[in-house]
């Protein structure tokens, strides 16, 4: 005979099964009115974390300026910001002198790379002559006519892009300056601003997510330097042309995910296709496809999951999940929002175990006004 359910027990189950439903709901109710803010104020919150990536970079540099050599902020943020405007005119440089130089070779390559096409396609198996090559050529062309509205559309929204890739570029940089300036005397402030237990938990939560941060960049920017040397590496052995420029673009779009790698891995195998050639430019795609899944799969999972301490399952899902959900710019927050995601809730827990949560590490001291707070009525950046 089966044994009968206990109705005390039944009751008790689900009751705290409908408990956590309603409390489950009402996280993801927040979630979903968090989510709706950051998209409604986006054009402000997409420069300020330009900005704290940024940051993270030049900070080092201005540490130093300011505790080594007594620079006053003012003084380190300028010149750690100039700084950093002329190394990104010299990347600039760097890709387009080279390319504008051999722009000659490069346009004959093409014509013969468009030309060895025509030859190709006029063999078997395809046997296209002339008069077929001609009215591919002519329904292209009508079909680029009969979307011409669309295409001037296009343009638009492409140059309305720009637009505002400039503005956000000049805004991230301006808040990069104040970071640097006042980011250190924040804190501080912001802990004096706050009741009860919030003036701890909330500066300590955001120390710790400032350096998983800094970490996060740091594990990419190697992960980049990876690519830039090998592919780089890979392409003076096969010879082509534009090695440096290309490994400079390798290194840059490391940072974009997914359409990063597949943009300067398009380059190097069009530039090895018009002056080298077929075999080389397969050559070239299979150093380029071996790198990139080295980096997908090796590289990038370890080093982040070291650094940011996560593991490297946690940080392939989170880039396909922010992929998933936001594209390009969702696999790029992924992994640091994760991060930080981790960060807040190895706090609470710390804060609701019973066992004493490790010391946080001693700030380093500031120099130039180690004991002078900033002003209530001051608002400072964060850094």
């Amino acid at each position: 005979m089966p044994a009968s359910l206990n109705a005390d027990k039944t009751k008790s189950a689900l009751r705290t099964t409908a408990v956590l439903s309603a409390q489950t709901l009402v996280v993801l109710a927040m979630a979903y009115v968090l989510l709706r803010v950051i998209g409604a104020a986006w054009s402000v919150i997409w420069p300020l974390v330009i900005a704290l990536l940024i940051t993270t970079l030049t900070w080092p540099v201005a540490r130093f300026l300011r505790n080594r050599w007594h620079w006053k902020p003012a003084l380190a943020a300028g010149v750690v910001t100039v700084l950093f405007l002329v190394i990104m005119a010299g990347v600039l440089v760097v890709i387009i002198v080279p390319v504008a130089n051999q722009s000659g070779e490069l346009a004959d390559g093409v014509v013969n790379g468009i030309q060895q096409v025509r030859e190709w396609a006029s063999g078997p198996p395809l046997n296209f002559g002339d008069d077929d090559i001609s009215q591919t050529l002519d329904t292209v062309v009508a079909e680029l006519q009969s979307r011409a509205s669309s295409i001037v559309n296009y343009t638009l929204t492409g140059l309305n892009t720009v637009v505002s890739g400039v503005v956000t570029t000049v805004l991230a940089l301006f808040l990069m300056f104040f970071f640097l300036k006042d980011g250190p005397r924040f804190l501080p402030w912001l802990g004096r601003q706050l009741p009860g237990r919030l003036a701890t938990d909330v500066p300590t939560v955001m120390t710790r997510s400032w350096d998983t941060l800094g970490a996060f960049v740091r594990s990419q920017a190697f992960v980049g330097l990876l690519d830039a040397v090998f592919i780089g590496l890979g392409l003076w052995i096969v010879g082509v042309p534009l090695v440096l420029p290309l490994a400079v673009l390798t290194f840059i779009t490391a940072f974009i995910p997914i359409v990063g790698a597949l943009f300067a891995g398009f380059v190097a195998v069009l530039i090895a296709l018009v002056t080298q050639g077929w075999v080389d430019a397969l050559i070239v795609l299979a150093i380029i496809v071996a790198v990139q899944q080295l980096e997908g799969n090796v590289f990038q999972p370890m080093v982040q999951s070291r650094g940011l301490g996560l593991h490297a399952a946690v940080v392939l899902l989170a880039v396909t999940l922010g992929g998933g959900l936001a594209g390009i710019i969702g696999s790029l927050l992924a992994v640091p929002v994760a991060a930080l995601v981790s960060v807040i809730y190895r706090y609470v827990r710390e804060q609701l175990s019973d066992e004493p949560p490790p010391p946080d590490p001693e700030p380093e001291p500031e120099p130039d006004h180690p004991t002078d707070p900033a002003p209530d009525g001051e608002q400072p950046s964060m850094v």
